[in-house]
């Protein structure tokens, strides 16, 4: 019968492990019990040698999608907040310069609905799903005079991108409504 060398490794540290429990045992009056303990639990390992294998396999691709989920979920509730922010702003700049805005030059500073428009769009938001943002600004009482109101709404279809999950997408809005000043 011929041996293999991990077999023959297995055997030697079999024989040392129940060698050194027999010389533990008659120093401490047990004679041969930590060398059936040994022998059971080298017996075990080999048993159990692939399960941590197989258990990492399992939880790997499940710990993955959570993490990346739940990264997703941050950047889906970054974005509503910079959607957000965008129609605050974008409200706050037209109140500011409705019918009646004159600079100190005397020039007119009044803002049009395209022109609120054009202002949100130049500007570089941190735009962390990387989708379209649109924006739609309107003057609900119908006039850009001071006392009437301007609405800008914002919307945008956030891309969610989650490992094992089929892609999806959701789409956010903000509306924000103000009472132009002058």
């Amino acid at each position: 019968m011929t041996m293999t060398i991990k077999e023959a490794v297995r055997g030697r540290m079999a024989a040392s492990i129940a060698w050194s429990g027999a010389v533990i045992g008659r120093r401490f009056g047990r004679i041969g019990a930590e060398t059936m303990d040994s022998t059971r639990r080298m017996s075990r390992v080999r048993c159990e040698e692939g399960a941590t294998l197989v258990e990492l396999a399992l939880t790997i691709p499940l710990l993955l999608t959570f993490i990346f989920g739940w990264m997703e979920v941050c950047m889906a509730l970054s974005t509503r907040t910079l959607l957000s922010e965008i129609a605050r702003e974008g409200t706050r700049y037209a109140m500011v310069r409705g019918a009646t805005c004159v600079n100190i030059g005397g020039s007119s500073c009044t803002a049009t609905a395209a022109g609120v428009n054009a202002y949100l769009n130049g500007v570089n938001w941190p735009n962390v799903g990387g989708s379209v943002i649109a924006v739609n600004t309107t003057y609900p009482d119908g006039n850009e005079n001071a006392g009437s109101r301007v609405q800008v709404t914002v919307t945008n279809v956030f891309p969610f991108n989650i490992p094992f999950v089929s892609k999806t997408s959701l789409t956010m809005s903000s509306t924000s409504v103000m009472y132009i000043l002058q």
